[in-house]
């Protein structure tokens, strides 16, 4: 879990975004939410048991609750229930809907509804949707709530619009932190008023604002009660039978303090975790970036990330991990870094624990096309998303802005370009580094 966000909280946004009746085209994602009303068939076939339809697609603004009333102004809303399609947006605008919504006693759903026939007699209501950050709070106020399958309920933690692109290098005052718990305990409370579990904040305020939103699975829709039809059809007849047992909660990750990053000779005080930064050394110079590496917001250990000197057109970049070995952690696998629709998979070059008690530690090393990270570090937001799979279906994902790289990017460029620069795996020695932020 932002796009609409002036001193206004929200949740990160991404994904699917606007649908009517026709196909959403890429540009209309980050359109603030509009509102169609569909009759399910022609008046007077089926009287007072029609359901209506009211499409609720796009972003979740400052101005959505208003633009909602006065889309409702007059309309007969009976048996009426709001589709929803939205990758979030405002936590004050979410919160007002949602309390709208359930003063009306109108149910909810995720979905995309759209209209066929030469006369648009046919309305088909699709499932192919997602319903992302506050869009899955504003699913909460129905009265009833649908979750088909195929449809996808995600939720993030809480965080300032304006910082969302690279959070660990934003700076942060005490009115920022004040208005972070502000916006918590309204959303807790409009939480328990609609009856919500508090599993639901718990669960959505885990996940930092680098790591993907976490899709909730059919197992916590159930729980949570984000599908009521569900919980309907699947009530035990008259002969009551034991329930299934609930799935076991991953056992919470042991406090300790926070590791070192494998750094391989430079010195640990020498970076800041807010920036790329400029490293000099007679080995070659490289921008790099170190990261705590989260899991649903539980620090399991940190990485480095180095960009150095490649051959022709390509820089060499290292991924450099240490994860601790009371989380279970099984060998990594695969290393991916994705920047845009472009994805690179980093060889891993070894991943091995270093005492039978010690962390895990991970080296994964390769050519990446400078247009790539050239792209990374033009002017703008932009992000790297880097992606661990170890043993089984485990996974990190933890993405990086780019504050800093921009500025040190050039003097790489240019130092690459000097004779006797060359690419080298091997760690810069601990003698002669310097460090530009």
């Amino acid at each position: 879990m932002t796009r609409f966000v002036t001193a206004v909280l929200t949740l990160s946004l991404c994904a699917l975004g606007l649908v009517s009746q026709v196909a959403a085209a890429p540009n209309e994602r980050a359109l603030p939410m509009r509102f169609e009303l569909r009759a399910e068939g022609p008046a007077g076939d089926c009287a007072d048991e029609c359901r209506n339809w009211i499409s609720a697609a796009g972003a979740i603004t400052a101005e959505t609750p208003r633009e909602f009333l006065r889309f409702i102004d007059g309309r007969d809303l009976r048996n009426a229930m709001v589709v929803l399609d939205s990758d979030g947006g405002s936590v004050l605008g979410a919160i007002a809907l949602g309390r709208e919504i359930r003063r009306l006693g109108l149910s909810t759903s995720v979905g995309r509804v759209s209209v066929s026939g030469a006369e648009k007699e046919n309305i088909i209501i699709s499932s192919r949707a997602d319903c992302e950050s506050m869009c899955a709070f504003v699913l909460l106020a129905g009265v009833q709530r649908k979750v088909p399958a195929g449809a996808r309920v995600m939720v993030h933690q809480i965080w300032l619009g304006d910082r969302r692109e690279d959070p660990a290098a934003a700076n942060y005052s005490a009115e920022d932190l004040a208005l972070v718990q502000r916006d918590v305990g309204r959303l807790v409370r409009y939480t328990a008023d609609m009856g919500g579990p508090m599993e639901m904040i718990e669960l959505a305020l885990r996940i930092p604002p680098w790591e993907p939103m976490r899709s909730l699975s059919r197992d916590d829709i159930r729980r949570m009660k984000l599908d009521t039809f569900e919980a309907e059809e699947r009530a035990p007849p008259a002969v009551a039978t034991a329930p299934a047992p609930a799935a076991p909660a991953a056992p919470a990750t042991p406090s300790a303090p926070a590791i070192p990053a494998v750094t391989s000779g430079l010195k640990v005080s020498a970076l800041s975790e807010a920036a790329w930064n400029l490293v000099e050394n007679p080995d070659g110079n490289m921008l790099m970036r170190r990261h705590a590496l989260t899991f649903e917001g539980d620090e399991i250990g940190s990485f480095d990330v180095r960009v150095g000197c490649g051959n022709n057109d390509t820089y060499r970049m290292t991924y450099a991990e240490r994860r601790r070995s009371g989380d279970g952690a099984k060998p990594i696998e695969s290393v991916t870094v994705r920047v845009g629709r472009n994805t690179i998979v980093l060889p891993v070059v070894t991943s091995e624990r270093r005492t039978p008690a010690g962390e895990l530690e991970t080296l994964a090393a390769g050519p990446v096309p400078a247009a790539l990270i050239d792209a990374f570090a033009a002017s703008g937001p932009h992000s790297m998303m880097l992606t661990t799979r170890g043993g089984g279906d485990f996974a990190t994902a933890i993405r990086l802005g780019n504050t800093g790289a921009r500025r040190n990017l050039p003097q790489l460029a240019q130092s690459c370009k000097t004779p006797g620069v060359r690419a080298d795996l091997r760690a810069p020695k601990t003698g002669g580094v310097a460090v530009r932020q």
